[in-house]
């Protein structure tokens, strides 16, 4: 069988073509055979040439054979480096269109999906639906505001009467705080007494004076 038989499988006009993956696999088999083919040639080409310098000397006649051969090797190996890049950029073209293949199928069935997923849509529908939407939260969004806002069950109040009320009432008790405080200061002293009285007897009323005097002050402060 011929070597693109044997890639191809060689089944005729009427045999079934190779899928991609089965023709870059054999592709990288072809490869790893002329790649194994390279390295013994390029062994023998190394055997040859020693020989060809053992017996430059001694033996003309095996040296220049030993050259011949090395010729002949080398020429293989030039065959089969051409042939292994023409096998690679073979390789590299169909892995390339089999990429391509999968990524047209994949884009194929998704846009099945997508035909399928918008067979029942339609723009005046969606269009419709959106605005019910837009319609309903703005209905949601009064009746938010509606519910947050503060009531007084039927009664309503001016802030500035009420702050204006209090702050009368706030003169107001001020006012009399200030007149008790100056109507304790009209209150009469007890009398001093016109008979002497023992030292410490009066030094004990002068404290108890003292001590009214205080709890009045303290009285008239607040």
């Amino acid at each position: 069988m011929s070597l693109f038989g044997k890639l191809f499988g060689g089944g005729g006009k009427g045999g079934k073509a190779p899928t991609p993956q089965e023709a870059i696999q054999r592709l990288r088999e072809t490869e790893e055979m002329l790649t194994k083919k390279q390295e013994f040639l390029e062994k023998k080409i190394d055997q040859e040439l020693v020989t060809a310098k053992k017996n430059g000397t001694k033996n003309k006649r095996a040296a220049l054979q030993a050259l011949k051969r090395k010729k002949r090797y080398e020429k293989q190996l030039a065959q089969i480096d051409g042939t292994l890049s023409t096998i690679e950029f073979q390789r590299e073209a169909l892995e390339n269109a089999n990429t391509n293949t999968e990524v047209l199928k994949n884009m194929g069935l998704a846009a099945k999906a997508m035909k399928a997923a918008h067979e029942y849509m339609d723009i005046d529908k969606v269009d419709d639906l959106m605005a019910d939407i837009t319609e309903q939260q703005e209905v949601a969004q009064e009746i938010s505001d509606v519910i947050s806002r503060p009531i007084g069950f039927g009664e309503e109040y001016d802030e500035d009467e009420l702050m204006a009320e209090l702050e009368d009432m706030e003169q107001e008790e001020l006012d009399k705080n200030l007149l008790e405080v100056e109507g304790t200061e009209d209150v009469p002293l007890p009398s001093v007494p016109s008979t002497s009285l023992p030292s410490k007897p009066a030094k004990k009323k002068v404290e108890e004076d003292e001590d009214d005097m205080a709890d009045l002050e303290a009285w008239a402060a607040n």
